[in-house]
């Protein structure tokens, strides 16, 4: 919290290790400071405050793939409920009918920052409110010490997303760990691609259970079984009193097994976003109902949820849809390739184009080897124009 009439301009580091931007100077004369608000409520009791399940409870601010961000208001049932929701997730039994956790503590890695809503929920609330221990990772950047402060602990679940899995089996270090108390696997904030989680099942014999989630749902949507009964490629099944419908550009539901835009209704969707009328509106269906996610997905006869893409993310070649997600998981495949990123970039004579980003250790890996690759396994349309050798992804 900060106080007075001026703040210095100053620099530091966020909680992935990258520089912030310098602050310019700004007033903000009605902030009080955390010195003065601990002096102010020195020796005070606490009154307890009436409050009800629609009240808000948090404003978690998210600003989607692009624009302002905006302040999801969550209410009391939003988070209670989607808490209640995660904890029956990640207390599935497992094949001899025992608990995944068992019956001791639960030694849970937490390397996400705890203001984001996935780590919010996850451990904050519904691992705190089991009494579990979860081992928090500063800096989840510095791949050595990551694995250092895992090493005195025999790990029951990790809670991460693919970027972190990947950073991580490229240690060597990291197979040295102690795998043999390892549950289950939790994978969110960003797409699973299939050649990590094989990997990451070799080396500690646990597979990764996907799930799907959004800010303004608390987050937790869906999610796979952590017992051994994932299915690869979908974000498993919508989680306990939530309904999941795809719909058309034109609001229609479409049939089961076809694309659409992935639609919620359930206790945790969230009251609106603070302040932003015509946003809350424009994020839900006509009728009020269901909350539009932007996400288009596949929904299969056993209710299990496979995500195509961000709606703004596809790109359009020449009057055909491409998702990137597709193409990255082809990439990924290639033994050389470390990390990618696909977008779109405007070309005039298709409209648009598709550019590759990759992070590789191989510097004998080159843009034709990878261009060759791809034809093997993607239409032609769907081909890399453009590649691009990067250090590492933001």
């Amino acid at each position: 919290l900060i106080g007075g009439a001026t703040v210095p301009v100053c620099t530091g580091y966020s909680h992935s290790g990258s520089p912030l931007s310098a602050l310019k100077a700004f007033s903000l004369p009605s902030a009080v400071p955390m010195k003065k608000a601990l002096k102010l409520g020195a020796g005070k009791g606490f009154e307890a405050v009436p409050a009800e399940q629609e009240d808000v409870a948090i404003l978690q601010y998210t600003g989607g793939t692009t624009g302002v961000a905006k302040g999801a208001e969550l209410t009391n049932q939003n988070l209670v409920s989607n808490m209640l929701q995660a904890k029956q997730l990640m207390m599935q039994e497992d094949s001899e009918g025992n608990l995944i956790k068992g019956n001791e503590q639960a030694i849970v890695v937490a390397p996400l920052p705890l203001y984001h809503i996935y780590a919010f929920t996850v451990h904050l609330m519904a691992l705190f409110e089991q009494g579990e221990h979860s081992i928090l990772i500063a800096n989840p950047r510095d791949t050595e010490m990551f694995i250092k402060m895992m090493k005195p602990w025999k790990l029951t679940t990790f809670v991460g997303l693919n970027t972190l899995f990947v950073s991580l089996m490229a240690s060597p270090r990291f197979k040295e760990l102690d795998f043999s108390e390892l549950k289950t696997t939790l994978s969110g904030g960003t797409a699973l691609i299939p050649d990590t989680a094989n990997r990451w099942k070799e080396i500690t014999g646990v597979g990764i259970s996907e799930g799907y989630g959004l800010t303004e749902c608390a987050p937790v949507v869906a999610g796979n079984p952590g017992n051994g009964l994932e299915r690869m490629g979908t974000v498993g099944q919508p989680v306990p009193g939530t309904s999941l419908k795809c719909i058309d550009d034109q609001g229609n539901e479409v049939a089961i097994g076809e694309r659409g835009e992935i639609c919620v209704r359930g206790p945790q969707v969230m009251k609106g976003y603070w302040k932003r009328p015509d946003a809350s509106k424009e994020a839900f269906t006509e009728d009020g109902e269901w909350f539009r996610t932007g996400d288009v997905g596949i929904i299969d006869e056993d209710g299990f949820v496979s995500i195509v893409d961000r709606i703004k993310d596809m790109i359009i070649v020449s009057g055909f849809n491409v998702f990137p997600n597709e193409i990255e998981g082809v990439v990924a495949e290639h033994p050389a390739v470390e990390n990618c990123a696909v977008i779109g970039v405007p070309d005039e004579k298709s409209g648009e184009a598709v550019k590759l980003f990759v992070v590789t250790q191989d510097s004998n890996l080159t843009a034709d080897d990878l261009k060759a690759f791809c034809k093997e396994h993607l239409t032609a349309y769907k081909l890399p124009r453009f590649i691009e050798f990067r250090d590492e992804l933001p």
